[in-house]
């Protein structure tokens, strides 16, 4: 099996100018693409691929030069390191801090929309955590992306449990703040996941050493 996984890959016909990357819808539109153009800046010879596919690629069957993952980051037959731990915690667009109910604490989320997006941390977690009563934590609109769940929020449509790893780029921009201070540690995290072979490929090299530079200076700001 092992011999002919390396034959596919010495064999594949992938040109040394194409990195293809495998990664959730939800990381592409809200970490990955905000900040693509740096790479491109940096590394115009590159031509980025983004499967979201929603499927766990193959490396070698699906010609995926490197992904990045949501997990434990113990896969097994491929190098996995750490790009980003991830914290949840209510977002909202900034006009909800005003108006007719502003939100000022916890319990004021009873006059706002709640926003889903089907993440294993939901509002009954964090609302009992917030020691918040009263509230109906199923209400609300639902979404099964990420993408369109933030994507609500900055355009004022509710508050969003959002993941700190997804939401980073819009908390910095404005559009997006953060009402309460409350946050809580996800069990899981975002991997960069390739083959061992593949860092041989400047390619690869070079996106991999950008996405964990990317994610220092997002920790950095956080700071």
């Amino acid at each position: 099996d092992q011999i002919s996984a390396a034959t596919l890959v010495a064999t594949a016909p992938r040109s040394a100018g194409v990195l293809n990357v495998s990664t959730s819808d939800g990381f592409a539109g809200r970490w990955l693409v905000p900040r693509l153009y740096r790479f491109h800046r940096a590394h115009r010879d590159i031509d980025v691929r983004i499967s979201t596919s929603g499927l766990l690629a193959d490396f070698v069957r699906d010609g995926i030069d490197i992904a990045i993952r949501y997990g434990g980051g113990d896969y097994e037959g491929v190098v996995s390191e750490l790009l980003s731990e991830v914290d949840v915690f209510p977002v909202c667009s900034p006009e909800l801090l005003g108006g007719e109910h502003p939100l000022r604490e916890p319990n004021d989320l009873k006059h706002h929309t709640l926003i889903h997006d089907g993440f294993p941390i939901d509002w009954a977690t964090w609302l009992e955590k917030a020691g918040v009563t009263g509230i109906n934590p199923n209400r609300g609109v639902r979404f099964d992306s990420a993408t369109y769940a933030t994507e609500a929020a900055v355009h004022g449509e509710g508050v969003l449990l959002g993941r700190s790893t997804l939401v980073s780029a819009d908390l910095a921009a404005g559009r997006l703040v953060r009402p309460f201070g409350l946050e809580l540690k996800a069990s899981s995290q975002y991997y960069v996941v390739y083959l061992a072979s593949a860092l041989r490929q400047r390619k690869v090299r070079a996106f991999r050493n950008w996405l964990l530079e990317e994610s220092r200076v997002d920790a950095a700001g956080k700071e």
